[in-house]
């Protein structure tokens, strides 16, 4: 058997590193509630009689498992039994005759709009997440076309410089941090808005703020400068933080007494 030749010219094996997949938040398991539904599903129907009869057998299964250790803290055996004695209690106190019906338990109706609302959340965690690594990758792409700087920067891209971060195995990314901090100090992008820039304190790291402090602080010093002249305070940030924090701090104060 001969080997084949290989192609020519060689296929290119570079690919970029794309966003890991992102898992689908479920439902958390939860034997307490799991218990508490099964329970409700048994009763449905069931008058005052029959409810105490049923309370009376969970009673008596639970007295059995409590003489095994490996069931004496069984969480959803005791969630079955509190329930079984609360839909007792509940079809005692009502009218004689009625019958439980889930549907109309303000308890089962609090616990599934507590249910839907986590759902909710779940689902925006999600596309939240999605939305993160769709603009990793897109920051990444311009990263490599070396066209980053000229990108404006969007509400949420500090969660964005996280995941490159972690993409690149907790490395600061210098040249992600550099770009906010210039669009942070010349209020590019949704940092226009006063509020952003006041929610980016909280977001960004300290060498990040102070670079912007600096930044913002020198431009105003040389209105018109060009910022690739100024990429030292990106270097004075990284090394000394608060040391580069205190400058502009110091900066700021000369610039309102001299006015």
């Amino acid at each position: 058997m001969t080997t084949p030749l290989p192609s020519w010219p060689p296929r290119s094996t570079d690919r970029r590193t794309t966003a890991p997949y992102v898992a689908v938040p479920r439902e958390p398991l939860d034997p307490a509630r799991t218990g508490r539904r099964w329970v409700r599903r048994r009763a449905r129907g069931m008058t005052a009689d029959a409810a105490a009869a049923a309370l009376d057998v969970a009673r008596f299964g639970d007295r059995q498992n409590s003489r095994f250790e490996d069931l004496a803290g069984d969480e959803r055996g005791q969630a079955e039994l509190g329930e079984w004695e609360r839909i007792a209690r509940l079809l005692a106190d009502a009218t004689p005759g009625t019958v439980y019906d889930p549907d109309t338990d303000d308890v089962v109706r609090a616990e599934l709009a507590a249910d839907a609302a986590a759902a909710a959340a779940r689902e925006a965690e999600l596309r939240e997440a999605m939305r993160i690594a769709a603009r990793a990758d897109e920051l990444q792409a311009l990263r490599e076309l070396g066209t980053l700087d000229q990108a404006e920067p969007r509400e949420g891209d500090e969660a964005v410089r996280e995941e490159l971060t972690r993409r690149a195995g907790g490395y600061v990314q210098d040249d992600a941090d550099a770009w906010l901090a210039r669009a942070l100090a010349s209020r590019l992008g949704h940092y226009r808005d006063p509020a952003a820039r006041e929610a980016a304190a909280g977001l960004l790291t300290p060498p990040v703020l102070a670079q912007a402090a600096l930044l913002a602080e020198l431009l105003r010093l040389v209105p018109g400068a060009d910022v690739d002249q100024l990429a030292f305070a990106a270097r004075l940030a990284t090394t000394e933080p608060e040391a580069t924090a205190a400058l502009a701090a110091h900066l700021t104060h000369a610039r309102s007494q001299a006015h």
